[in-house]
């Protein structure tokens, strides 16, 4: 667990610039970095100290075209699956290359230039057979970890606030389902069914269900129906949901029996002492034009005693800031996915305070951030394993006696 404290201030200054350059650039990446994506690695691979068959640039050039188009098919307006599925994978694949062929075949062409390994073409040929094999065998086990079950990670989460009725309250927490072009009905049964083994207290889904309308990936969503809670189960919108009717979305939860917390709380209550559950509307609610969407903790807190500890929802981990400034003890959120396909993660952090697991804000918050359960996109995790995350809460004075 890291600790922010002091230094709190100036790294929100910092990442708001960090934010603010982000977004110009945002502005015209969707025209740079299909082009660099795929003619760096076709330059480095197939062009430099080699002589390389007409076939090899032709398919670059082909995923070059291909790739923007099958995205724009299938994430625009017309919402094909086999076109979004075909660009996700390709997406995914180039990110690889590029990255193994900069950060692995440069200083392999290097140091066998340096020791003198064959000439200029077999050192070429070395450097293009050891990234292809590389990215092979990531690419294999990154869809591996995409498409299994994901693994449950276990933490203790001590809060000072927490009274000793409800220490050894079991918290889980899903996230980031992203239901999609990929049919992964099964998996969501399996992921509820792993749930509830847990024998949680309260189930939280902190966003991001699908990709998708609520009516297109009902079959997908449909399982989290099943899950299973002492308690509660609760449930906020993630930005995803404000790009496919995030309404829709609202209402399937409620009616699959979850609690959406749409800027509002609910009380946790055992062995008389009190924990507020609240929720927020993700941060890109109030952008989206839909009536009522907004993030509000003020709302989401009206009418809670201030002397109980809140556990808050809130899809993105940048809205932490508010959370610490609003006196919140802990805050559940994903997003981030970890990065998914590293080194992702790296422009990840850009963007958001933290990337997985626990940190602190300020003086009393606490912030965990799920890698996600699902992913998004390319349907490859590499070295950024899906999860999901049992938190029990411990309260300083413990468990009471019998």
């Amino acid at each position: 667990m890291t600790d922010t404290g002091e230094t709190r201030s100036a790294d929100s200054a910092a990442h708001e610039t960090q934010r603010s350059r982000l977004h110009r650039l945002m502005r015209y990446l969707p025209l740079i970095a299909p082009v660099l994506l795929w003619t760096v690695p076709c330059w480095l691979l197939l062009h430099t100290g080699q002589h390389w068959p007409l076939a090899g640039t032709a398919l670059f050039a082909l995923g070059l075209i291909g790739m923007p188009l099958a995205m724009v098919r299938g994430h625009g307006r017309r919402q094909q699956d086999w076109a979004a599925i075909v660009g996700d994978t390709l997406l995914g694949i180039i990110w690889t290359l590029f990255t193994w062929s900069v950060v692995l075949g440069v200083p392999l062409r290097l140091a066998l230039t340096v020791t003198g390994v064959g000439d200029g073409q077999d050192r070429a040929r070395i450097v293009t057979w050891v990234v292809l094999g590389t990215a092979t065998v990531l690419l294999a086990w990154g869809y591996a970890e995409a498409r299994r079950l994901p693994r449950v990670r276990r933490l203790d989460v001590q809060l000072p606030r927490l009274g000793a009725g409800l220490d050894g309250t079991r918290v889980v927490l899903i996230t980031d389902t992203h239901y999609g072009p990929l049919d992964r009905a099964r998996w969501s049964a399996r992921v509820c069914e792993t749930v509830n083994a847990l024998k949680a207290d309260l189930v939280c889904h902190t966003g991001d269900i699908a990709d998708g309308t609520a009516e297109r990936r009902r079959a997908q969503a449909a399982p989290l129906g099943t899950v299973q809670a002492t308690r509660a189960r609760v449930y906020v919108t993630g930005n995803h949901e404000y790009y496919s009717e995030a309404q829709g979305w609202v209402d399937l939860m409620d009616e699959l029996g979850w609690e959406p917390l749409r800027n509002r709380h609910l009380l946790l209550e055992r062995g008389g002492d009190t924990l507020v559950v609240a929720g927020v509307d993700d941060v890109t609610a109030e952008s989206s034009g839909l009536a009522g969407h907004g993030a509000h903790l003020a709302g989401a807190l009206h009418g809670a005693d201030p002397d109980h500890p809140v556990l808050l929802l809130a899809h993105q981990p940048k809205f932490v800031d508010r959370a610490a400034a609003g006196g919140v003890d802990l805050q559940l959120s994903g997003h981030t996915h970890g990065g998914q396909i590293w080194p992702f993660h790296h422009l990840v952090r850009i963007d958001q305070p933290a990337l997985a697991g626990l940190s602190r804000h300020g003086t009393r918050t606490l912030l965990y951030t799920s890698r996600g359960t699902g992913f998004w996109g390319p349907p490859f995790r590499i070295f950024a394993p899906s999860e999901i995350t049992l938190l029990v809460l411990r309260s300083p004075q413990g468990a009471p006696t019998p």
